[in-house]
C-alpha cells in the first residue's frame, strides 16, 4: 500500500476525509494510476506520534484525490529512541545512498559534517542545493519505508559544531578503525535504552584524523570498533544503525 505525508490542514476533523494535492496528487493520478476505490494511508509531517491514517479514494478530480476514512492504526513505525547520524562529507553521490538507507533503516535526524579529510567542500550555495535534494531523498525513502516522520537533513557542520550539537544526547558513538575489543562494543550497545538519544558520528573515506578523535573522547564519544575488517564510509554508517535497530526494535 501507497504511503503519503500530508499537513494537517489536508484532513478533516476527526481524518473522516483527506485531499491530497500537489505532487503527491500528480503521483497517484498520472504516475501510479490510481482509481476510485484503492487504498492508501498517510501520516501527518511533524507528528512524531506514529499514527497511520488509511483511506480508501473516494473521488480524482482536476486538481486533487479525496479519501474516506477507514480507519486509524495507532502502531508506530518508529524507533523508541532517536538516532541522529553526523555523517563526515563523501565523494560522488554517496551521501544520497547514506541518506536513503539511514532514513530506511530509522535514523531520526542526519547531519552532514566537514571534517579534516573530507574531499568534497561545499560553499553556502551548493550546500543549500544539495540539501533540498537530500531532503527529498529521506522523504522517498520514508515513504517507501512507511515512516510516521520524515527525518530532517541539516545543513553541513563543522566537526566542533556537530560535537556541541552532539552535547546531550545520552548515547555517543564513534566507530573507529584503531579501537579494539568488540565485547565492549556489545556492553555499550546492550546497554542503551529506549528513549535514550544516540549521536554516531562516521567520517569520511580517509576517515577521522587524530585530532577529530581526540577532541570526541574530550567530549564523551565513545570510539567503538565494527570489527575486525576496514568499513567504507558508507556501510560503517549502515552497520551501526543496523545494530542499533536490532537492539532496539520492539522494545
Amino acid at each position: 500500500m501507497y504511503h503519503f505525508f500530508v499537513e494537517s490542514c489536508c484532513l478533516a476533523p476527526d481524518y473522516k476525509t483527506v485531499e491530497i494535492t500537489g505532487s503527491d496528487y500528480n503521483h497517484i493520478a498520472n504516475v501510479l494510476r490510481m482509481k476510485v476505490g484503492e487504498q492508501f494511508s498517510v501520516s501527518i509531517r511533524g507528528d512524531e506520534d506514529g499514527k497511520e491514517i488509511f483511506y480508501e479514494i473516494q473521488e480524482i478530480n482536476d486538481t486533487g484525490v479525496i479519501g474516506k476514512l477507514m480507519f486509524v492504526e495507532e502502531g508506530n513505525h518508529e524507533l523508541p529512541s532517536k538516532i541522529y547520524l553526523f555523517q563526515g562529507l563523501p565523494k560522488v553521490d554517496k551521501m544520497e545512498l547514506i541518506i536513503q538507507k539511514a532514513v530506511e533503516l530509522g535514523a531520526f535526524e542526519i547531519i552532514p559534517m566537514a571534517t579534516k579529510r573530507c574531499v568534497v567542500k561545499l560553499d553556502e550555495k551548493k550546500a543549500q542545493s544539495k540539501i533540498k535534494r537530500w531532503q527529498a531523498i529521506s522523504e522517498a525513502a520514508a515513504k517507501q519505508s512507511k515512516r510516521a516522520y520524515i527525518p530532517n537533513v541539516h545543513m553541513p557542520m563543522t566537526i566542533k559544531e556537530a560535537v556541541a550539537f552532539a552535547k546531550d544526547m545520552d548515547v555517543k558513538l564513534i566507530p573507529y578503525e584503531n579501537a579494539e575489543h568488540i565485547d565492549e562494543t556489545k556492553k555499550l550497545i546492550e546497554g542503551i535504552k529506549p528513549g535514550e538519544s544516540i549521536a554516531v558520528f562516521i567520517g569520511p573515506e580517509g576517515g577521522f584524523s587524530e585530532e577529530e578523535i581526540g577532541l570526541c573522547k574530550e567530549n564523551g564519544i565513545e570510539p567503538i570498533t565494527l570489527g575486525t575488517r576496514i568499513l567504507r564510509t558508507e556501510t560503517a554508517g549502515f552497520t551501526i544503525i543496523s545494530w542499533l535497530m536490532y537492539h532496539l526494535e520492539g522494545k
